[in-house]
């Protein structure tokens, strides 16, 4: 039986790089998406030197066009799409949102990519009777913090879930990964103690093999979507701490 195929966002650093390593390492074909091309290519040539097994494809999401390019090159070289791992993602690195001349761009890379890449390689899917799609939100998207960012992952977790309804008995699995805090470039002024973006990629490999709705890494963030059910203390608490964060 022939590997099976993964299309793999944001695959130059981060959760998507060792996500890349992981899925490797686990059998796939790889097609590796990411704006930063030299860093891609040198992934790529790292993970498979002929470059039969694993392409990279140069491309910036947030692009319709260049969401189409992606789609027709991984169907050019391997045939066929058996899983895609929306994974790019993109914050506004500090201060309000509401004073960044650019902030719908996160919700254009984080949430209208996802849906748009979802619909590109969703047909062929579901002629198939297989598939998987799996988003990866965060628990961002389960505890509001920041607006433009919370709103983009509360809307892949939305989107995901019922994108998995929808598809009900279709053959085409839906899942998402909710990381919490992973060391990753987003993530490099935090003073907290974190994993490395290893257990997120261990995750979403998992998840391929043993279907699930939606899995939250580290397991210790399972508890913070509790914060939501009790806003009268959640509330000002986190206001607190994001206060304190833009004041640094």
């Amino acid at each position: 039986m022939s590997r099976p195929v993964a299309l793999l966002t944001g695959a130059s650093s981060g959760i998507g790089e060792a996500a890349a390593y992981e899925l490797s390492a686990r059998g796939y074909a790889l097609v590796l998406a990411a704006r930063r091309e030299e860093r891609l290519h040198r992934l790529a040539r790292e993970l498979d030197p002929s470059g039969s097994r694993i392409i990279a494809v140069p491309c910036d999401v947030a692009d319709p066009a260049a969401r189409e390019a992606l789609v027709a090159a991984a169907l050019d070289h391997f045939g066929r799409i058996d899983v895609l791992v929306n994974n790019a993602g993109v914050g506004l690195g500090g201060g309000v949102w509401w004073q960044d001349p650019d902030w719908a761009r996160v919700l254009r890379v984080n949430l209208e990519a996802v849906m748009a890449l979802t619909a590109l390689v969703l047909p062929p899917m579901l002629e198939r009777r297989r598939g998987h799609i799996v988003n990866v939100a965060s628990v961002a998207g389960q505890v509001a913090t920041e607006g433009v960012y919370s709103a983009s992952k509360f809307g892949v977790r939305g989107f995901s879930f019922a994108l998995r309804r929808e598809l009900w008995g279709s053959g085409v699995e839906v899942s998402a990964v909710s990381p919490g805090f992973v060391r990753t470039e987003m993530t490099a002024r935090s003073r907290l103690r974190m994993p490395g973006p290893e257990v997120v990629a261990r995750a979403i490999a998992d998840v391929l093999e043993r279907p699930r709705r939606e899995v939250t890494v580290p397991r210790l963030y399972r508890l913070a979507a509790l914060a939501e059910a009790l806003p009268a203390l959640s509330d000002p608490l986190i206001a607190r701490a994001y206060s304190a964060r833009r004041r640094r």
